[in-house]
């Protein structure tokens, strides 16, 4: 009996995993780079599970554009140098721009928007602003990582004599420092898979390579946490104007 109610809590965790679209986007993501990497750019049944999958992933993608939106004209934490700021503002603003052209590639590919040249074109823009998003984002992660390592070496030597594992600020800065070398890790797997969807290095960021890091950043993703629904700026928000 006890076995069975820790199979139902393991389930009910992942039906609540996969109901959300970024879960399901992120899976999709996976198995597209998992086939872009065993097709190697040649015709068959891989290259068009790459392409089938390419194409439902940026239906889950829809309006996701609004989130960095948000981002980019909301505050900037307490505290953040300005050149992180900037840095910030830069990624959520390309990202953005990325998401939203992404919508006119699907539009393009499904007949929606006729001027396929056109669609083909602002799809190549978008993939510049992936790659110049990430680039920001590993620039921002190694900065925010030598940040934390600073800070917490100061905690370090002001808890001398205690034990450290035990502490719970301690504790906050280590899982916030894996948390973003997981990230760092990641942007750094995504610039390789834009230069790769660009083709600027075509001999050396062959479709396989960029199917292998592709599915790397995948399984990352996969893996990092998601958001606490409570955490987000609208649930702060008074019941009364979340009904209007």
């Amino acid at each position: 009996m006890a076995s069975l109610d820790t199979v139902r809590g393991d389930l009910s965790l992942v039906v609540l995993y996969l109901s959300k679209a970024e879960a399901r986007d992120k899976i999709c993501r996976a198995i597209q780079y998992g086939s872009k990497f065993l097709s190697n750019g040649e015709p068959g049944p891989a290259q068009n599970v790459d392409k089938s999958t390419s194409l439902a992933r940026k239906v889950f993608r829809l309006f996701k554009f609004v989130n960095d939106l948000h981002a980019l004209i909301s505050p900037p934490a307490k505290g953040t140098p300005l050149p992180l700021i900037l840095l910030g503002k830069s990624k959520n603003a390309m990202l953005s721009t990325f998401l939203f052209l992404d919508q006119i590639v699907w539009a393009g590919r499904t007949g929606i928007y006729k001027n396929k040249e056109r669609a083909e074109f602002l799809g190549r823009i978008a993939f510049y602003c992936f790659l110049g998003s990430n680039t920001c984002t590993t620039i921002i992660e190694l900065a925010e990582l030598q940040r934390l390592s600073k800070s917490t070496k100061k905690l370090e030597k002001e808890l001398k004599g205690q034990e450290l594992y035990k502490n719970e600020q301690y504790q906050m800065k280590l899982k916030k420092s894996n948390e973003r070398l997981l990230a760092l890790i990641k942007s750094s797997l995504d610039i390789v898979v834009a230069v790769g969807l660009l083709q600027l290095a075509p001999k050396k960021v062959t479709p396989r390579v960029t199917g292998a890091f592709g599915f790397a950043s995948s399984l990352i993703a996969c893996y990092q946490p998601q958001p606490n629904p409570n955490d987000l700026p609208w649930a702060r928000l008074p019941v009364h104007r979340l009904v209007k």
